[in-house]
């Protein structure tokens, strides 16, 4: 993108509320991410500390979770392997082009987090719903870590005490809820709490360890199948030509990335939006790979009947598949503090600009505060983790918001980035980025608000 004369709006920093509590959103950024003050003035010059190598790795480990296990499903709903495929590679465009743009304004802004971006380029309006939005999404996305970790640990117990699991178990210890509960208490609460949650970097490796191993046992599955699992039905197109879009919260939710890309930017050693374009689009195609892979040979395997989280399709006593659900609790439960980390980060920083406090003001009450914000965002995930048992419901709620991180606000900042310029004449490109930024801004409200409503009216209603 060429850049143009002119400035980046700033007018969030005339807003009444405190501007230097915006320092904070610096905690919102990968644990693995290492940069140099924003302050600094080695900025932009080069010194980072990730080689461009390094950046694919880390932008694929932000990309690739738990949400692979809701792609077979996606096939399914989105009327087959040609359909899902189509699908991703259509949005898979404007994934990367997000990613490019938030670079972009990034660099011409000089921010270094998502939400601080979305406040300098486009204003304090977008900037607190971009920030709440986060939150919202941090949220959510616990409450499906909750659900996946409930789900896997049903499947293990059921094994273990070899109890029919149609009959379900009668004893109190094995129920889901008591599960659930004891390992949110024992494992996730105690790593939700500390102010910094920098050790947790060294868990990446291990959950995308689990996610690689995860899509392996799924192809090998598919290619030497148990005599037991047949499929149901396998679709071959869509029912409706709108049952395409039923997939698309799962694909959101699955390649969002950007919110943490910002700060993997900046840490690049040399932080260029070409250099930049290079790495998001080997990461996009690593990632495609892993969730077509596991999309296509789950949905294959298990036809219209898979669930929507696709490792409880298979039998609770085998045991390639039991490793598979041990590497995912794993993997989530060193996600959820991770995630909660970032959410809390969000509400931190409303919390002081709203006040008018500083930071270094507030230290006395923030370990108060902190533990309050932790406990209350812990139990409310937690309660209603145990009452919404279908990830999918879930998903299809934070998938739209998903399509907000991708498409609404990236589109929205290279608008006001573009207008911003000053030129005495604007060229066609001028004319095709801003009609560009209007179309991605116009889709994901589009997905947002269809995803959404679906949710509401069909899924939240049943």
């Amino acid at each position: 993108m060429a850049q143009g004369t002119g400035s980046i709006n700033s007018d969030y920093k005339d807003w009444e509320w405190n501007d230097d509590a915006g320092e904070r959103a610096r905690l919102l950024q990968s644990p693995s991410v290492e940069t140099v003050p924003k302050n600094s003035e080695s900025q932009g010059n080069g010194l980072g500390a990730t080689s461009a190598l390094g950046a694919v790795f880390i932008v694929v480990n932000a990309a690739l979770g738990a949400g692979l296990l809701n792609f077979p499903a996606a096939f399914s709903m989105a009327g087959g392997v040609a359909a899902g495929i189509a699908l991703q590679m259509c949005m898979l465009i404007f994934i990367i082009g997000g990613l490019v743009i938030l670079a972009y304004c990034s660099q011409a802004s000089n921010e270094r987090t998502y939400q601080e971006v979305v406040w300098a380029v486009c204003g304090k309006v977008p900037g607190v719903l971009c920030e709440v939005a986060i939150a919202v999404y941090t949220f959510g996305t616990c409450i499906a870590f909750l659900i996946i970790i409930g789900d896997q640990e049903d499947k293990i117990i059921a094994a273990l005490v070899k109890e029919p699991e149609e009959v379900g178990s009668s004893r109190w210890y094995t129920d889901r809820k008591f599960t659930i509960s004891i390992t949110a208490f024992l494992l996730i609460l105690p790593l939700s709490i500390p102010k910094e949650i920098g050790f947790q970097k060294y868990a990446s490796s291990l959950s995308v360890i689990g996610t690689w191993y995860v899509t392996a046992v799924i192809i090998i599955k598919y290619i030497w199948p148990d005599k037991e699992l047949v499929p149901v039905e396998i679709p071959t197109s869509p029912s409706t030509w709108t049952a395409v879009f039923n997939a698309m919260p799962t694909i959101c939710f699955g390649f969002q990335c950007h919110v943490s890309s910002v700060p993997v930017f900046n840490s690049m050693k040399q932080p260029e939006v070409k250099t930049w374009g290079a790495v998001v689009t080997a990461a996009m195609v690593i990632a495609l790979f892993v969730y077509t892979g596991t999309g296509v040979c789950g949905f294959l395997t298990f036809g219209a009947g898979v669930e929507q989280d696709v490792l409880m399709s298979y039998p609770s006593n085998d045991i390639p598949v039991a490793l598979a659900r041990a590497f995912i609790i794993l993997c989530v439960l060193t996600s959820y503090p991770i995630l909660h980390f970032c959410g809390r980060a969000v509400l931190e920083g409303l919390w002081l600009r709203y006040t008018g406090v500083t930071v270094e003001e507030d230290v006395v009450r923030e370990r108060r505060r902190r533990l309050l914000q932790t406990i209350s965002w812990f139990l409310l995930t937690l309660l209603l983790a145990l009452f919404i048992p279908d990830i999918g419901k879930v998903i299809s709620v934070i998938g739209g918001l998903a399509a907000c991180f991708i498409f609404v606000f990236p589109g929205l900042c290279l608008i006001q980035a573009k207008l911003s310029e000053i030129q005495e004449t604007r060229a066609i490109s001028w004319w095709a980025q801003v009609s560009y930024g209007v179309f991605m801004v116009t889709l994901g409200a589009f997905i947002f608000g269809q995803t959404t409503a679906n949710a509401i009216f069909v899924d939240l209603t049943a």
